[in-house]
């Protein structure tokens, strides 16, 4: 399974001819490694509301026919907007496709789409070719990481370190103590100022005090589990 960086928190996780795009923000996005319109998608997956998440979600799933997995509230916009394949877990929900599946888990933030519609924010799982991958979402650091650790093997965590929307680099590296996960991949940082971080200390900080290797991505890179 490959992931593709996408730059901020949006990510592309490819396995044999399945795309699952998650919290694709590229129109708009200073860092973006792609454009809204070239990207294919089997199914996205949405962690919360906020424009620098939500993003491209509905442009990209009416081009493509997506499947869209989201939390129940942002799950009714979009089909308000007039998408069909629109899935509506809350949290603790999984939804299964012939190719694995999503499950959504809390995340500590706050959480609006840009139509005003209020929502619970998450983390997403998201199970592809045999592999495990956990987006934090946008969170602050809180106990629960490591209940999520224990209950899910994790291949790979992206972890967000950029801090004032977030948790910063310095909680990030408990998060990944607890998660426990075989890889981390660090984002949303360094797309704006406020949240401008190094990374490569980040990496550095995990690799000395857990078992995960840290894999930095510059937007546009790809990583091969």
């Amino acid at each position: 399974m490959e992931i593709r960086y996408l730059g901020h928190a949006s990510f592309e996780l490819a396995h044999d001819g399945v795309t699952v795009l998650i919290d694709p923000w590229l129109t708009g996005n200073p860092k973006a490694a792609a454009s809204a319109d070239e990207l294919a998608a089997d199914a996205i997956v949405v962690t919360h509301g906020h424009g620098d998440h939500l993003g491209d979600t509905a442009a990209i799933a009416k081009r493509t026919g997506a499947d869209v997995v989201a939390i129940v509230e942002i799950a009714g916009e979009l089909s308000g907007d007039g998408l069909e394949k629109v899935h509506n877990p809350n949290l603790g929900g999984t939804v299964r496709f012939d190719w694995g599946s999503a499950k959504l888990v809390p995340a500590w933030h706050t959480s609006t789409t840009p139509k005003g519609t209020a929502n619970v924010p998450a983390g997403a799982i998201v199970e592809l070719g045999g592999k495990t991958v956990y987006h934090l979402g946008d969170t602050a650091l809180f106990g629960d990481l490591e209940l999520i650790g224990r209950r899910h093997e994790i291949d790979v965590a992206l972890i967000p370190i950029g801090g004032h929307f977030t948790m910063d680099r310095h909680d990030a590296v408990e998060a990944a103590r607890m998660i426990g996960a075989r890889q981390v991949i660090p984002c949303h940082y360094d797309t704006f100022p406020l949240v401008a971080t190094d990374a490569q200390a980040f990496a550095a900080d995990v690799e000395a005090s857990t078992a995960s290797e840290v894999i930095v991505l510059a937007p546009g890179e790809r990583h091969e589990l």
